[in-house]
């Protein structure tokens, strides 16, 4: 684990030991995220559906889905269909679980919901090509095995004129700030989400290090220019703790 934590970027295993993680930490990850950041995460989805400009026809695609946060967000603004994938077969269950309690809720009837989910891995999405308007992610690009690759089934998944659609922790710009948010991120947050959650698979002392060690937004945006998205804008929130990258497909 220490090894893997010094470059969790770079082992060969890295999607085996994060599907593990996030089969161990399914049941609370929602709770965790929602107290950890202190209720920003639904401002950060609600922040990333208003910038991807959702209209009535397009179809949406939410990789590495987890619970569904983000895929129930973008229904939210009725699109014509929303799907969710994850490789992480207990994030879908809760993805489903909480689907069903939204279902039974808002709708008495029980009509369906505009959200299906799919298990399925982000560098092998078993759609066709040009099969969505929309490809959000929200969290997971910097957990891919290759994000290269991850980036270019997003690219072939989109029709012409879609947009693919980033939520992504970033290291704050301002010195302070940034000071301030990894010890948060780097001691408070692990022991607390570690008891929170009941992990055992050290998934809270991997997460925050992979934060810390990916890609600048400069970089990031580089990687989507490189795998052919055009008009690539960043748009930081929360003083720059995540940033939501918007790039079309022309």
């Amino acid at each position: 684990m220490q090894e893997a934590l010094k470059a969790p970027h770079d082992q060969p295993d890295k999607a085996r030991r994060v599907r593990q993680m996030f089969e161990e930490i399914a049941p609370r990850y929602q709770l965790v995220n929602t107290v950890f950041s202190g209720g920003r995460d639904a401002y950060w989805r609600r922040k990333t559906v208003e910038l991807a400009a959702v209209r009535d026809d397009d179809d949406v695609l939410d990789i590495a889905c987890g619970t569904g946060g983000l895929a129930r967000a973008f229904a939210k603004a009725a699109p014509r269909s929303v799907a969710g994938v994850d490789f992480a077969h207990r994030m879908l269950l809760r993805a489903t679980q909480s689907n069903a309690r939204r279902r039974r809720s808002q709708n008495p009837e029980g009509r369906p919901t505009p959200c299906r989910w799919c298990e399925a891995d982000a560098l092998h999405l078993p759609f066709d090509a040009a099969s969505f308007s929309i490809a959000s992610c929200a969290f997971g690009v910097r957990n891919f095995q290759d994000l290269d690759v991850g980036l270019a089934e997003m690219f072939r998944v989109l029709r012409s004129g879609g947009r693919a659609v980033i939520l992504e922790f970033a290291r704050p710009p301002q010195r302070m700030v940034r000071r301030v948010y990894e010890f948060y991120a780097s001691r408070v947050m692990p022991l607390g989400a570690t008891w929170l959650s009941g992990d055992r698979s050290g998934a809270y002392r991997y997460l925050p290090r992979s934060v810390v060690s990916f890609l600048t937004t400069d970089q990031m945006c580089a990687r989507l220019n490189d795998a052919g998205f055009a008009h690539t804008t960043a748009t930081p929130l929360t003083f720059g703790v995540v940033t939501v990258y918007v790039a079309r497909k022309n």
